[in-house]
């Protein structure tokens, strides 16, 4: 009888660099599509759709279509697998799911009402990944999950505290380095609510915690001055940058799309927005913080 330690040890030196990246996203962020995949890591869909279709095979990765009420059909959704799982697991020397925890895991994922909030936090960061595959000099260091979010110890640091962000990334370009957490709007919440949500990095910053630039990706340019205009006056404690979407639709969020809250001037790049804090990427790298 084959055991699970002995599925893992079958394929694993199967696994390209390319694709340990893939597992682990998919163990940390839930589920990618495969344009998200193709461009954050492949030269082309059609190489990305190869490499998928092998990984699928190799039972390491699932895959779903969404149901689309007005017709049509969505591209392939991506998940991990319950022996992708194990890999994963295994190499973070975390304890493994049970089977049924990744059958449960994979229902969650195709059936969750926030699946397309998830796909845009998601899109954001192969976004990135697709500038650095692309831009030499450019990295994504780290991208963190909200899950790691709640119970938040900044790398480096003593402090303890629980922000609600959709996640954090560390990115570097142009030998400059910017850690930042990243709120994804949909444009569902009312104004107030999004500015609320600066209250949890003000407490981080009052337990001595980093000031870290806040991103808010909102949905539409009439949407994000309003949002400027709210918080005309109110004391942030961090910086606070925004980039509408239907704005930068041809753009990476690496580009020159955030403008900062209070520094009049045009839009700045992401790895040349404000850090009052500089990032310990050394913290970042220590096994026991990333």
């Amino acid at each position: 009888m084959t055991t699970p330690r002995d599925q893992v040890l079958a394929v694993q030196h199967q696994l390209t660099e390319r694709d340990w990246r893939l597992l682990g996203w998919l163990h940390d962020h839930r589920v990618l599509t495969s344009f998200q995949i193709a461009h954050a890591l492949f030269p082309s869909l059609n190489y990305a759709q190869r490499r998928l279709t092998t990984l699928t095979e190799l039972r390491l990765v699932e895959r779903f279509r969404p149901f689309r009420l007005t017709g049509g059909s969505y591209p392939y959704h991506y998940a991990l697998a319950h022996l992708g799982a194990l890999i994963v697991t295994a190499s973070r020397g975390q304890t493994p799911p049970r089977r049924g925890d990744s059958t449960a895991r994979m229902h969650r994922i195709a059936t969750s009402r926030n699946l397309d909030h998830r796909l845009g936090i998601n899109q954001f960061f192969t976004d990135l990944a697709g500038h650095e595959r692309t831009y030499p000099g450019a990295r994504l260091h780290h991208w963190w999950p909200d899950t790691r979010l709640t119970s938040f110890s900044p790398p480096g640091t003593m402090t303890v505290a629980s922000i609600h962000a959709d996640g954090l990334g560390v990115w570097s370009e142009r030998d400059r380095t910017v850690a930042f957490y990243l709120e994804h709007d949909t444009g569902t919440e009312a104004l107030p609510v999004l500015v609320d949500k600066l209250h949890g990095y003000r407490e981080l910053r009052r337990r001595g915690g980093p000031a870290w630039p806040v991103l808010f990706w909102v949905h539409s340019t009439i949407r994000e001055a309003h949002f400027h205009e709210r918080l005309t006056g109110i004391r942030a404690a961090v910086p606070v940058a925004t980039a509408a979407r239907d704005r930068a639709a041809d753009s990476s969020p690496a580009d020159a799309i955030w403008h900062v809250h209070g520094h009049p001037g045009p839009p700045q790049r992401l790895s040349d927005l404000p850090m009052p804090d500089p990032v310990n990427l050394a913290a970042f790298d220590d096994p026991d913080a990333a």
